[in-house]
């Protein structure tokens, strides 16, 4: 394994106006969080926190480079010393064999999600992009060890999606909840048992199937909200719609499988797509930060034309007192496939900002 270190302040050099646009917003989030820059930038990356001999790292799979075309997917990945303030290049997420037939070895990925258990990281799906812009949902599922540098190749989804959400309970059950498989979304919500490496269906999503939703999980209940769904006409070709819509589920605790969903009031009637989102345990709260009122293309363009904006945004629900509470951050993000939470802070890590820069930075986000 080749390790590339990069410290914190160090500034890489870039050549052209646009790219040092790019390292200069990447840096100014730097400085604001005092956490090194990663190797370079990177978003629509999957993202997690694992635990190794009692040591904080965290985990980025895959993602867009700043190119920002079908050529910047990639299948990169690179791990984060908390304790170090450092971060190092680890193996590249591989394909299956079976599935670098479905897509002509391309192995690069869009839209990958990821989550951990302990010292574990899970990464679930995500899409490919070809020249002819091809889009290919892979059905992959790997965990990966930190201590060995390796990746495990698990059971496959039984349905292929990608711009999922990825929820773990009692730190065994992992849900996938609705996302977009090929040519369409899907209602299902997929639950991947870590100890058995089984899948059976739970209980299917209630609202329009969605992709680039969000969503957090407290104890048995989870909240998942907006994402974009498929409108179709009558005479004209199908479109892409935000969903401006929230979820709460009940998970059984005897059966797992079994979810009980309500509707929540939208804390702002304006939908986010692929916002961070995270379930904070201490406080029993779920929070959605960032994003964008815009749906796009994975180059931050959207679906109708215009440039995406990122939000800076803060919605907290409190799962106790079933109320929403909106703040904002200084900094506005948005491309994001994951929250993480460490210290007590928040973070993302890369994603997009204004003008849709590709940042290589870790972004806190103050709550309260």
């Amino acid at each position: 394994m080749t390790v590339i270190w990069f410290k914190k302040n160090t500034l890489v050099h870039l050549i052209g106006s646009s790219l040092l646009l790019v390292s200069l917003l990447s840096y100014a989030f730097n400085t604001n969080s005092q956490l090194a820059i990663l190797p370079e930038e990177v978003t629509n990356n999957a993202v997690s926190h694992v635990v190794v001999n009692n040591e904080h790292y965290l985990l980025s799979f895959s993602g867009l480079s700043v190119d920002k075309n079908y050529q910047g997917v990639h299948n990169k990945a690179f791990a984060y010393s908390v304790k170090k303030n450092q971060w190092q290049s680890i193996s590249p997420v591989p394909l299956s064999s079976e599935n670098l037939k479905l897509t002509n070895n391309l192995v690069g990925r869009l839209a990958s999600v990821a989550t951990a258990i302990n010292d574990t990281a899970y990464i679930f799906g995500g899409y490919t992009v070809a020249k002819d812009h091809t889009e290919v949902s892979i059905a992959d599922v790997y965990s990966y060890s930190l201590s060995t540098d390796s990746y495990k190749l698990l059971s496959p989804m039984p349905v292929p999606v990608d711009d999922s959400v990825a929820l773990t309970y009692q730190e065994k059950y992992i849900y996938l909840v609705s996302g977009w498989h090929n040519s369409g979304n899907v209602n299902l919500v997929q639950m991947y048992h870590t100890q058995t490496n089984e899948w059976q269906q739970a209980t299917p999503f209630p609202g329009k199937p969605v992709f680039g939703h969000a969503g957090g999980i407290v104890d048995n209940k989870m909240l998942v909200c907006d994402g974009v769904a498929i409108k179709v006409h009558e005479n004209a070709r199908r479109t892409y719609q935000d969903e401006a819509a929230c979820y709460l589920g009940v998970i059984d605790n005897k059966n797992p499988s079994n979810i009980d969903w309500h509707i929540i009031k939208h804390p702002t009637n304006n939908a986010r797509y692929r916002m961070a989102a995270l379930g904070l345990a201490d406080s029993k709260e779920v929070v959605f930060i960032g994003g964008s009122d815009n749906p796009y293309n994975y180059n931050g363009i959207g679906y109708n034309g215009s440039p995406s904006t990122p939000n800076s945004e803060i919605w907290q629900f409190d799962l106790t007192s079933q109320q929403w509470h909106i703040s904002h951050s200084k900094t506005s993000t948005m491309d994001h496939r994951g929250l993480l939470q460490l210290n007590g802070e928040l973070l993302t890590i890369g994603g997009m900002a204004i003008r849709q820069q590709v940042l290589n930075s870790i972004n806190k986000y103050p709550v309260k």
